[in-house]
């Protein structure tokens, strides 16, 4: 029987004319059958902050005031032998030639990027229910089209393994603010805002942290599940 996995998945610094270097696709994926398990210990690290359940985890909320909390969650996600992560680094965005190599089509370029941070993460010998951050009102037909490209990649044509693709907003469910808040230090690093005056220390602590787990400027094993890193670049 296949076992069934909900895969999170966030993006930062998405939009083709935000001003950032760098485009972040992660996702956090877990058995189906151990997401509230996971809910309620995320819950429980709250409490122990004095922090209410309703509090959304997300990465513009990191501070040094708070930075204990956040940590705690690095910390638990890392000991979780249920929580994974696949993340996606792509630089060069503002300058690549959408002409030559996608038609003119940023969304398309968005695609590919997409699929590439998905592969490593689905296998035929499973079953997948995707869940994409609600970001703005394109949203359903950018899914609708996500699901059609990974599932012909896959040869997935009766969708059997990726069985579910939707949208979610992040304030329901903890395990995509999880994603959400390792998906910005992951940018917040990429962009060089750790070097930069004046910066969060919350946030640079938080990196140091992460850094401390894996190498953010390297690629990891394409097979490592844990935590799976890619970082592409444009070909010269």
């Amino acid at each position: 029987m296949k076992e069934l996995f909900n895969v999170y998945c966030d993006e930062s610094c998405h939009l083709e004319n935000d001003d950032s270097p760098v485009m972040i696709l992660g996702a956090i994926y877990c058995p189906r059958e151990k997401k509230k398990e996971i809910y309620e210990e995320i819950r429980n690290i709250k409490r122990k902050y004095n922090i209410s359940s309703f509090f959304e985890i997300k990465w513009t909320k990191v501070s040094e005031s708070k930075v204990d909390f956040y940590l705690d969650l690095l910390h638990y996600f890392f000991s979780n032998p249920n929580l994974y992560y696949r993340g996606l680094v792509a630089g060069g965005k503002g300058s690549l030639d959408h002409e030559k190599y996608n038609n003119g089509d940023y969304d398309l370029w968005y695609y590919k990027m997409y699929y590439r941070m998905l592969d490593p993460v689905i296998s035929p010998n499973n079953k997948y229910h995707i869940m994409v951050d609600i970001k703005d009102t394109r949203g359903g037909k950018r899914v609708d089209k996500l699901r059609k490209v990974l599932c012909n990649n896959i040869y997935d044509f009766k969708q059997e393994v990726i069985d579910q693709i939707g949208q979610i907003n992040s304030r329901e469910s903890e395990i995509l603010q999880l994603a959400d808040l390792i998906n910005g230090a992951i940018a917040f690093y990429h962009r060089g805002l750790t070097e930069k005056q004046g910066a969060n220390q919350g946030k640079i602590d938080f990196v140091n942290e992460l850094q401390k787990q894996v190498n953010l400027d390297k690629n990891t094993r394409y097979g490592e599940s844990k935590f799976n890193l890619f970082i592409w670049g444009p070909k010269e």
